[in-house]
């Protein structure tokens, strides 16, 4: 098997041969291989399926950005996020000896514990931007504190994870740049992703007893100290782009959240769709 990785600089795709155990993790670090508890299994697949539902999503922009350059930018984003979710998803199933391909093709919408913000449509450009802009301002928090957990494994996919996040913000926030100060339709367009996408923020940054119990024993990443540095990067993004960030936050009905198996009404299509082909040839190897 090859691992797929962008080059940050031509926008290129480059291919490397390597063994699966290096994929996973990267190469040669420590806790490949170690088995996760119950709850590092369920705070692991809660990251792993946020990364796997957007790298689905930005799957689709290929053939269809608005300029070749860019089929290649969010392909090289998606395929980036399915690493992060291939390593998530691997951990977490060493707790049931479940694949990573078991979790991504053999679990029903509410066996998923993505949060929301994730599964929301492409939509047009502006709102693919608005959506990768507020998921990698996130992710960057999050995989910079989670780096210095006490599990070795999280802290290694953390930091493998960490380079590459920071090239999909700075993407994200030349697009968000662009297209608020281009035309009056771009303009326009970027607010109201901006409008439309806000409302989902929230659920990424809302403390539970998982993170909590694993917070306090310094392996997870309790949700709630990441925002205030969330919207400090937010609020530079949108100054330099004469933007205004959304006031108030969105009080989310407990049993509709992600991350406890409720979810909109755009994750079920997507994993139909991802899931057809594994479901309908079990076993079946290319």
């Amino acid at each position: 098997m090859s691992a797929p990785t962008h080059d940050e600089v031509h926008g290129q795709v480059t291919v490397d041969d390597v063994e699966l155990a290096e994929e996973l993790a990267g190469a040669g670090i420590t806790g490949v291989g170690e088995v996760a508890t119950p709850d590092v299994a369920e705070y692991a697949l809660r990251l792993g399926d946020d990364a796997l539902i957007l790298a689905q999503h930005l799957g689709m922009w290929i053939s269809r950005a608005p300029e070749l350059e860019e089929d290649v930018a969010l392909g090289n984003i998606g395929l980036d996020l399915l690493g992060h979710a291939r390593s998530l998803l691997h951990y977490a199933g060493s707790a049931t000896g479940r694949s990573e391909d078991d979790l991504a093709f053999w679990r029903d919408e509410p066996e998923w514990r993505n949060a929301w913000l994730f599964e929301q449509p492409n939509g047009d450009f502006a709102h693919t931007i608005a959506r990768q802009l507020f998921v990698s301002c996130y992710l960057i928090e999050l995989y910079r504190d989670l780096s210095a957990s006490t599990d070795p494994t999280l802290a290694a996919i953390a930091a493998k994870s960490l380079k590459e996040v920071d090239y999909h913000r700075d993407h994200a926030v030349q697009w968000t740049l662009r297209l608020a100060g281009g035309t009056d339709e771009s303009r326009r367009r970027m607010v109201t992703a901006i409008i439309d996408t806000w409302p989902y923020v929230d659920e990424l940054f809302e403390d539970d007893e998982l993170t909590e119990r694993l917070a306090a024993d310094g392996v997870a990443v309790l949700p709630s100290h990441l925002r205030d540095r969330f919207d400090a990067a937010i609020d530079e993004v949108f100054t330099a782009a004469d933007l205004e960030r959304p006031t108030g936050r969105t009080a989310f009905i407990a049993s509709g959240r992600g991350r406890t198996g409720g979810h909109t009404e755009h994750l079920g299509p997507l994993l139909a769709e991802m899931q057809v082909l594994a479901r309908q040839h079990p076993g079946a190897s290319w």
